[in-house]
């Protein structure tokens, strides 16, 4: 049985982390495993004041096409995952993924592959604004 892509989504709101949880809750499961990928306020040892993320068009199908190669594990009940873009402040979450599986170690493991693949294959850009005034783009895979 292939589990369910709940969300898969980019947004340009806050994302809800308590609404991932709520979509990917199943009957079956005793182990839901959350990720919330959060601004933080360095990066290299550099102070960063915000960030700034940019998507192609074709970001939302991707997203939904690494949902489904996770929801694919006969492991995985549901998952759900969003991306935002537009500009985040520290603090903001930019990427929150939920997966329900029977036990944890499934879990943790499908939730880890989530964020990895995203990370890999997401056609976002990272605009990365420093304490000191300058910036940088991040690249996409």
């Amino acid at each position: 049985m292939t589990g369910t892509v709940a969300i898969a989504e980019v947004l340009d709101v806050p994302l809800d982390l308590a609404a991932h949880e709520k979509a990917v809750a199943d009957p079956r499961a005793g182990a839901v495993v959350t990720f919330q990928g959060v601004v933080r306020d360095h990066d290299h040892g550099r102070g960063v004041t915000l960030l700034e993320y940019e998507g192609h068009p074709s970001a939302a199908g991707i997203l939904h096409e690494v949902a489904a190669e996770i929801a694919a594990d006969p492991d995985v009940f549901a998952v759900a995952v969003s991306h935002r873009i537009g500009t985040l402040e520290i603090g903001d979450v930019a990427l929150v993924v939920a997966v329900s599986t029977a036990h944890r170690g499934a879990a943790f493991a499908a939730c880890a592959r989530a964020v990895d693949e995203v990370k890999a294959r997401l056609p976002i850009w990272k605009r990365q604004v420093f304490a000191d005034g300058t910036e940088e783009w991040v690249n996409c895979p």
